[in-house]
Order: structure tokens, then C-alpha cells, then sequence
């Protein structure tokens, strides 16, 4: 499967979520570090939805950039 992952720079570190999974969060010093961390954080919760008897969503967001003049 594959879920669009949206990667925001905090104070001291970065944090991201997953748009198609709400509540799926993870938090990372690096960016390197919190991909494998959102890996992991999305794969447990897809175990918690197939343990709750729940349907896996399927990863509907798209990421695009939009180039603007300033």
C-alpha cells in the first residue's frame, strides 16, 4: 500500500501525518528519521484497524506542489 505523507519542520525537530490514516502521526529529529518513524507508525495502524475488524483505507491523497510569484 502506499499513503501520502505530509512532513512539517517544528521547533527542534519535524513532525508528520498521513492524510488517509487520521490520528497517524509520528516525530522525528530528522527527516530521514521521521519517514521510518511515520513507516512504522502507519504500519501499526493498519494492525490495530485488521485487529478491530476494520476496513484498510486506501491511500487517496495526492501531494502536489504550486509554484506562485511572489
Amino acid at each position: 500500500m502506499r499513503y501520502a505523507i505530509v512532513i512539517e519542520k517544528a521547533e527542534g525537530n519535524y513532525s508528520a501525518y498521513a492524510p488517509d490514516l487520521p490520528g497517524c502521526v509520528a516525530t522525528g529529529v530528522t527527516i530521514a528519521e521521521v519517514e521510518f518513524e511515520m513507516r512504522e507508525a502507519i504500519l501499526f495502524h493498519l494492525e490495530g484497524l485488521r485487529a478491530d475488524g476494520l476496513p484498510m483505507p486506501v491511500g487517496a491523497s495526492q501531494v502536489e506542489y504550486v509554484e506562485v510569484a511572489a
